[in-house]
């Protein structure tokens, strides 16, 4: 069996011309960029716009990294479009926010069709055997993605394989959590669109990533490190391993091995570049236990309903938006205004909410962060 192989740079800035350096002396490590792309193909590049924020916020991959993936792929011959369907509104404003668009712009590139898609068969998936992905994705003939490192409250982290949720076009995102409440079918789902999808490369953004309340409203951690590979899964284990947080209780793991898209485990994975030993950072927050099943009928729901974290309200931050009501995921809304007053911060009904964790990851404001239930805090100690 072939190592899947993960190259660890160095990269203490997100100036252009050291990005560049450093991202073109990890693809000669995988053999050049002339690998993953040849002269006169649609590459499609897939930034992480979560929401579009202004780039020194750290919730988006930085425009100097697309920059230098960009110019890359732009010298090799290719045609290169970009694009992603954030959580809220449409692709290219959110685009432009983060910079993205400008550096886009500046090279000549096409901004793809993330805001519409068509259905696509999946026969070889685990769980789902069919997927609307955007136009942008499918009129490509091949993705370079380009994630961000960032906890995440529902899989705990967010990377290369998460990153690919931003080829389901607008808010048929949510669609998904209501079908798959349970965070391990979420994550057979996620693996199931990386098998379809089958981007070519990945190149993580870990130069400033983002601990605790992530992956909008979390920490920034300066880590200093990008990430590069063909293989998501073995990608993601690096990058937990540098995060300290054991890859098996990431739920992408263990189906994405099943499904034959990587490997997770140390022995089967080659690491090129700097030490892994030298980015490891053991103070990074993140919840490193593992996420709790509700399948197993009534009882489980009910059980994880009342062990599992829950989005709670800061009212001192809430500036009564609105947008926690509008990304809830289920109807009734588990988010609402009390007897319709928009005065005051919304309030939750636990009993309706799935723990998606959708109004936590787009409240614009951070007010929204996971608390642990007083059965969680005793479950933990058992």
């Amino acid at each position: 069996m072939n190592k899947a192989r993960v190259v660890i740079i160095r990269c203490d800035t997100y100036a252009d011309d050291q990005v560049l350096t450093a991202v073109q002396k990890g693809l000669d490590m995988l053999g050049g960029i002339s690998v993953f792309a040849k002269p006169g193909e649609r590459i499609v590049m897939k930034p992480n716009i979560l929401i579009g924020t202004e780039p020194d916020k750290g919730v988006t991959t930085h425009p100097a990294v697309f920059r230098a993936v960009g110019k890359l792929l732009k010298d090799v011959g290719v045609s290169v479009s970009y694009g992603d369907s954030p959580c809220f509104g449409k692709s290219e404003p959110n685009l432009r926010k983060s910079g993205i668009k400008e550096v886009g712009d500046e090279l000549g590139f096409i901004v793809a069709d993330f805001d519409s898609g068509r259905s696509v068969s999946h026969k070889d998936a685990l769980l789902m055997k069919k997927f609307v992905v955007a136009n942008g994705v499918l009129d490509s003939d091949g993705l370079v993605s380009l994630p961000k490192l960032k906890t995440h409250g529902l899989v705990r982290f967010t990377g290369a394989v998460k990153n690919q949720f931003g080829c389901v076009p607008g808010l048929l995102k949510s669609q998904y959590h209501v079908k798959l409440p349970d965070p391990y079918d979420f994550a057979t789902m996620l693996v199931d669109l990386n098998t379809l999808i089958k981007p070519r490369l990945y190149i993580m953004d870990g130069i400033v990533a983002m601990e605790g309340n992530g992956p909008r409203s979390g920490k920034l951690k300066r880590l200093n490190v990008l990430l590069l590979s063909s293989d998501p899964i073995a990608l993601d284990a690096t990058a937990c391993r540098i995060a300290c947080i054991e890859p098996e209780i990431v739920p992408t793991s263990r189906p994405g091995e099943k499904a034959g898209l990587g490997t997770y485990h140390t022995e089967n994975i080659e690491l090129m570049g700097e030490a892994l030993e030298s980015f490891v950072d053991t103070s990074f927050e993140i919840n490193r236990t593992p996420p709790i099943s509700g399948s197993g009928g009534r009882f489980m729901v009910f059980l994880k309903n009342r062990i599992t974290q829950r989005p709670v309200i800061d009212k001192a931050k809430c500036t009564c938006c609105g947008t926690c009501i509008t990304m809830c995921s289920v109807q009734p809304k588990a988010v609402d205004w009390h007897r319709g007053d928009m005065s005051r911060p919304p309030r939750y009904d636990y009993n309706l909410c799935i723990r998606c964790y959708c109004c936590q990851e787009t409240c614009p404001e951070g007010a929204i962060y996971l608390s642990s239930p007083l059965l969680a805090r005793i479950y933990s100690r058992i």
